[in-house]
């Protein structure tokens, strides 16, 4: 065994390049430039090599005990004493015990290792904090789960669509779309498609998008020891939902809503593989597979029972239009002429309205899911109107023309506002009676 030698990489390295410089292949400047020292390094550890061989190379500390190092009868008292009084403390308490009790100061990491080598304490590996699944709600259409999957659904591009998924947290009934993105309209459309075949759901969990959750709403504001919710807060998302009688629910984080986000891994898997299938490669052919019967078969093979028969969805009533429900809501104020402003472009309030509008008036404008809009007084009474091409124009004041004799008069009643009638206004009378007195 004495006649092993450990060299580390830096010194076989250093070992080969000498060798060279030995034979005669590289001189020391070239040499002290691959190993980045200076000549003067390179020209001593020659002459060491030359002297020494390869021990000459080794770092003279090597296999020696460090300067600094516990004495090993410190060693042994403190293992000794870990095993009387501290088995079972972890490194850190067990260094702060030994010096507050035994008055022993070993640093908590020498102790660990210390420890570790005489195999009285294990590293425990830290685990990820342990979550419960929460269990189904009992009843279907009790609580909807919404969320965007965004991926490269089609074949042959890296382009990203968004599946919008919606799945029933009692049954894992799911309900989806594709668009270009998790937009408020995708939204829209999903949610509407769900309330048209089930009913109105009593509520609907999301993530912290402003898509679905303003970011003002997330700084509480409690009064009586309950929550405010201003109506500026709401989206257009959840100002739906609240119309509709839907409770939004916050996620603060994918684990908690995991139903949607374990459906978005199915949709990943078959989905995909059933549009290379169909070489479908567009958005519109997508949608189409999908309420064609994907989502039909998807739910026929992983939707669950309800714990309970009962149905949770409310029924839409004969005076509930989906169209005026599921739209962007916006103020206009009206102006003089009964003009309003939208979008960059003129509307013209009809006088045929049977609802009297009066200019400075707010109205509501909706514009739907088809693009078109609508206006709505404040009795929520639809008005009529039409577009104007452009900009209507200002009517000009004309302005009749003013006689000599009106021109005096104006004079002599503003004569006052004249800078000799503001700083002295009984000039004129002084100027006056001194022409009378001349006379």
């Amino acid at each position: 065994m004495g006649d092993r030698l450990i060299m580390s990489k830096k010194e076989r390295l250093r070992k080969t390049i000498l060798d060279q410089i030995l034979i005669g292949h590289l001189n020391q400047s070239e040499g002290a430039k691959k190993l980045s020292v200076s000549r003067k390094t390179i020209s001593r550890s020659l002459k060491r090599y030359q002297k020494e061989g390869d021990q000459g190379l080794v770092h003279k500390s090597r296999g020696k005990p460090s300067g600094r190092a516990k004495s090993a009868d410190l060693k042994e008292k403190a293992i000794k004493l870990y095993q009387e009084h501290y088995d079972g403390f972890g490194p850190t308490l067990a260094s702060e015990k030994l010096g507050e009790e035994d008055g022993l100061i070993v640093h908590a990491e020498t102790l660990r290792l210390w420890l570790k080598a005489s195999g009285l304490w294990l590293p425990h590996r830290k685990r990820k904090l342990h979550r419960s699944r929460r269990a189904r709600k009992e009843r279907f259409g009790e609580m909807l789960q919404l969320d965007g999957s965004i991926h490269p659904w089609f074949e042959g591009t890296e382009e990203k669509q968004c599946l919008m998924n919606l799945v029933d947290d009692a049954t894992g009934k799911t309900l989806s779309l594709m668009d270009y993105g998790e937009t408020t309209r995708s939204a829209f459309a999903l949610l509407k498609w769900w309330v048209k075949e089930a009913g109105i759901p009593m509520s609907i969990y999301v993530d912290l998008k402003s898509l679905y959750v303003s970011p003002k709403s997330l700084k509480q504001k409690v009064k009586d020891g309950e929550e405010l919710i201003e109506p500026e807060w709401l989206t257009h998302f959840s100002s739906v939902c609240k119309k509709l009688g839907i409770e939004v629910i916050k996620a603060y984080s994918p684990q908690a809503k995991g139903r949607v986000e374990r459906s978005h891994a199915v949709y990943q898997d078959r989905f995909v593989k059933e549009l290379k299938l169909k070489k479908i490669t567009d958005i519109a052919n997508a949608n189409k597979l999908l309420s064609d019967g994907f989502v039909n078969k998807l739910n026929e093979k992983f939707a669950k029972p309800a714990k309970s028969d009962g149905d949770a969805h409310v029924p839409l009533t004969d005076d509930e239009d989906l169209d005026q429900i599921f739209c962007w809501e916006y103020e206009r104020q009206v102006s003089n002429d009964w003009v309003i402003r939208y979008e960059n472009k003129y509307y013209q309030i009809e006088k045929s309205n049977e609802v009297t509008v009066q200019p400075k008036q707010y109205i509501k404008v909706r514009r739907h899911l088809n693009e078109s809009i609508s206006l709505w007084s404040k009795n929520k009474e639809r008005l009529i109107f039409r577009e104007l091409e452009g900009k209507p124009e200002k009517q000009k004041e004309v302005k009749q023309p003013i006689t000599e004799a009106e021109r005096s008069e104006n004079a002599r009643k503003n004569k006052h506002k004249t800078p000799w009638g503001a700083f002295n206004p009984k000039w004129l009378n002084l100027k006056q009676v001194s022409q009378n007195t001349n006379l």
